[in-house]
């Protein structure tokens, strides 16, 4: 007997198991975002590896779902629910996230997808969900609340302004912000700033760029300086090396020794700042697709033509080093070295990104090279206590 239809106008919410499914999972922005001049479409390539078991080392301490909202025969709304198995439990008991959240602008298909998300959470027995992650706090992190008339940097989300309320209007409440800061390279660093560098490193502290043929140590210096920096910050997730090694790996034509530094303290890994060039801008024009000829494009911009932008994703600094004056040092240094690197690349702007709300020191620090806060993502919570509203 064949299940019956839904009704017409009925919101359908169906999973995205099968590979015909998932490929419509990710083509979903593209149709539904096309009128949104900032909106970029990803790698349709690279979405799939990184929603996948074998492409992502992020399922090998995490589990996933992915589901699609239809009506009447159509795609109109995506989510997915993840359990991260290396999250530390909130202050209400063991927290579940949601992501990839995409639909119209509908208040039942919002509903609808956030029920299934909650429920899927729920019954792996999870108090609380946050989000949005896409997939991992390591990866694509929070909702675009300001900043709508920009495009996204590379591994940046974009959201349009209607997704906000439609999570308030469920339950979702703010916990944190975080926030984007653009740098002008072309513009001097602020007197003060500049000041600071211009004293010079204490003896026995030196500053060093990556190399390919040592590739392998510096991976393995920035997992151990960023897990140990950025331990006991809010949402704080350890990155694997693995995670890391996967990244160097797809993110290898965008690499530069000289737009990766490190500084060392008495000869170890003391802080390290990542500088990438801003895909983003490379595949704007692609509609998410490589073939025939859309290959031929990226590497003439990658490696000819080069980006005017560029974004830091990842930078940290001993936790031992604190808020000392050699803890306000090696990131001014680090900083003020890949602005230099970048502009000599043709890199005009170049976004920090992100940095919590409440994390004055590197606010400060942004601040202090000249960067504004730009854009603005919110990561929101709620309860999936027994009863509460799903």
């Amino acid at each position: 007997m064949n299940a019956a239809r839904p009704a017409a106008g009925a919101v359908e919410i169906v999973p995205a198991v099968t590979r015909s499914a998932l490929g419509r999972f990710i083509r979903l922005p593209e149709r539904l975002y096309r009128r949104d001049p900032s909106y970029v479409p990803a790698l349709r390539s690279e979405r799939r590896a990184a929603l996948t078991a074998g492409g992502n080392p992020f399922f090998a301490h995490a589990d996933a779902a992915f589901w699609l909202a239809r009506r009447d025969g159509r795609d109109v709304g995506r989510i997915s629910a993840q359990q991260d198995h290396l999250a530390r439990p909130g202050p209400s008991g063991p927290v579940g996230n949601f992501g990839s959240l995409v639909a119209i602008d509908d208040a039942e298909v919002f509903a609808a997808l956030l029920s299934v998300a909650e429920r899927w959470l729920r019954d792996r027995g999870l108090a609380q969900v946050q989000g949005p992650f896409s997939l991992s706090i390591n990866e694509e992190t929070g909702l675009l609340v300001d900043g709508f008339d920009t495009p996204p940097m590379l591994m940046m989300p974009h959201d349009p302004p209607y997704v906000a309320p439609h999570l308030e209007a469920l339950g979702y409440r703010k916990i944190r912000d975080v926030l984007a800061y653009l740098c002008d390279t072309t513009v001097a660093l602020p007197r003060s700033a500049a000041a600071m560098v211009g004293r010079g490193l204490p003896s026995g502290v030196t500053l060093r760029h990556m190399r390919f043929e040592t590739l392998e140590q510096d991976i393995a210096a920035v997992v151990d300086i960023y897990n140990d920096g950025w331990d006991g910050h809010w949402g704080f997730v350890p990155i694997t090396g693995a995670e890391v090694a996967h990244m160097a790996r797809a993110m290898k034509p965008l690499l530069h020794e000289r737009l990766v530094w490190f500084a060392d303290v008495e000869g170890t890994p003391a802080a390290f700042g990542l500088c990438l060039p801003n895909l983003n801008a490379a595949i704007r024009d692609l509609s998410g697709r490589l073939l025939p000829f859309g290959w031929v494009k990226l590497l003439w911009r990658l490696k000819v033509a080069g980006t005017s932008s560029a974004r830091v994703p990842l930078m940290g600094v001993r936790k031992s080093y604190g808020a000392s004056l050699l803890g306000r040092l090696l990131p001014l240094h680090i900083v003020d070295q890949l602005r230099r690197e970048a502009l000599a690349r043709g890199i005009r702007s170049v976004e920090m990104s992100w940095i919590l709300e409440d994390n004055l020191p590197m606010r400060h620090l942004a601040e202090a090279i000249g960067g504004r806060a730009y854009k603005t993502y919110r990561v929101f919570e709620k309860s999936l206590a027994s009863g509460a509203a799903a």
